[in-house]
């Protein structure tokens, strides 16, 4: 092991010292740079009081026979180690040890001689005696420089590459989020288009009846979920008169749509056997509670013979119909009953009346007329606006009836409406 100590009373001498023993012992230029800043560093603070430090240094050997290390210590009056902080926020970290001693252990690359002092010898103001002329510093220098430079470009380089994969990584997944959306929306538009399919199969046509108009419009609460509970049959009976079914069952979605499904397939059943419209509701819960008790629907039934104009209605808590006469006012129908799933459910009484020539009948289901949560004031309106929409063709009718009741919507909910006029004489 070879050992050499200085003092030194100027920051040049101390530079010039450590980066004369860095390049002796063939240090890294970043290395080097790193240990001569840290040395200043830490020195400088001792040599502007006027008080000088004292630099040792050594090169000892490895046990197992490489190049070993190149330990450097300063020292001074003060106690270096009370910043240790400081001391690990040095360019090339540092241990302390007690007395006011920080040392760097650097490995050697084993390309130097063995032998020899590590520094030459100084002379009497701390200087290197023949350690050079000032161009030899100045190069050491400039290769400090350069290694800090091309550590700079190295580091400009390696995060410009990192920002431009970063950037790549960016649109990349921009890219997959966009066709992530994209696939979704077509699976929601495939997905409402499959049910509105499978809806309007479910939803049958206006039937042609000599003596009778009849129209519909269907519109469900929302666009990803166009099927709901709203559902309507109409159907002619073999003694001539049509027989007209509109459901609300609860809830919303496919459940709800099975629900009020089997509601008018139980209806038209028991009209096609013959029963009296007055037992249909009653008899149709009958027949379904025992194999869905979760089951809660809405029924009105109307009968209307097209050669007579007579009209008959059964209600279970459905909405009213609207009777709007030729020439007259509208009106509503009130029948007393009770739906599906309901405590005793059925129509209290048979409603009879007769519609002339122009006459228009609007069924409907709470949807048209509850959009402003107000039942009263949506009736009200309802009354008006078939009284304008009356004397249009009557496919137009429901659907422009629904857009005018639909102007603002502040319960979303799914729209039946159902129009029968019987032909001006």
């Amino acid at each position: 092991m070879t050992d050499n100590t200085t003092s030194h009373h100027t920051l040049p001498s101390l530079r010039q010292a450590v980066r004369g023993v860095a390049r002796a012992h063939r240090l890294p230029v970043e290395t080097r740079a790193r240990l001569v800043m840290s040395a200043v560093d830490l020195a400088r603070t001792e040599i502007a009081a006027g008080r000088p430090v004292r630099l040792e240094t050594s090169a000892e050997p490895s046990s197992g026979g490489s190049a070993g290390q190149l330990v450097v210590t300063l020292s001074t009056l003060s106690d270096l180690t009370a910043d240790r902080e400081g001391i690990a926020d040095l360019p090339l970290p540092a241990q302390f040890t007690t007395g006011g001693s920080v040392t760097w252990r650097m490995p050697l690359s084993g390309r130097r001689g063995g032998g020899g002092p590590v520094v030459p010898a100084q002379n009497g103001s701390g200087q290197a005696a023949g350690s050079g002329c000032p161009s030899s510093e100045i190069h050491a220098v400039e290769q400090e420089l350069r290694a800090a430079l091309a550590r700079i470009d190295a580091l400009t380089a390696e995060h410009r590459r990192l920002k431009h994969e970063l950037a790549e990584t960016n649109r990349g997944t921009l890219a997959l989020y966009v066709q992530l959306e994209e696939r979704d929306e077509q699976l929601r538009k495939a997905h409402g288009q499959t049910l509105r399919e499978l809806e309007d199969a479910l939803r049958p046509p206006p039937i042609a009846v000599d003596g009778l108009e009849m129209a519909v419009h269907y519109a469900p609460a929302g666009t990803d979920a166009p099927t709901g509970g709203d559902l309507y049959d109409w159907l002619q009976l073999p003694d001539g008169t049509v027989h007209i079914t509109v459901v609300d069952a609860l809830g919303h979605g496919v459940t709800s749509t099975r629900g009020a499904l089997n509601v008018t397939h139980a209806v038209r059943t028991l009209a096609l056997e013959g029963h009296p419209l007055e037992s249909i509701i009653a008899r149709t819960a009958e027949i379904l509670m025992p194999f869905d008790s979760e089951l809660m629907s809405t029924v009105l039934l109307a009968r209307i013979n097209p050669a007579t104009g007579d009209l008959f209605l059964a209600n279970g808590s459905h909405p009213p119909a609207l009777l709007l006469p030729a020439g007259g006012e509208p009106e509503y129908l009130e029948v007393r009953g009770r739906g599906i799933g309901y405590p005793l459910p059925g129509s209290e009484r048979l409603l009879h009346t007769r519609m002339e020539p122009g006459d228009l009948l609007v069924l409907y289901t709470d949807g048209l007329t509850e959009s402003r949560r107000d039942p009263r004031e949506g009736e009200e309106r309802l009354a008006e606006t078939v009284r304008r929409h009356a004397d249009r063709p009557i496919e137009e009718v429901p659907g422009a009836v629904a857009e005018d009741m639909h102007t603002v919507i502040l319960h979303p909910d799914d729209t039946l409406a159902l129009a029968v006029r019987v032909p001006p004489a």
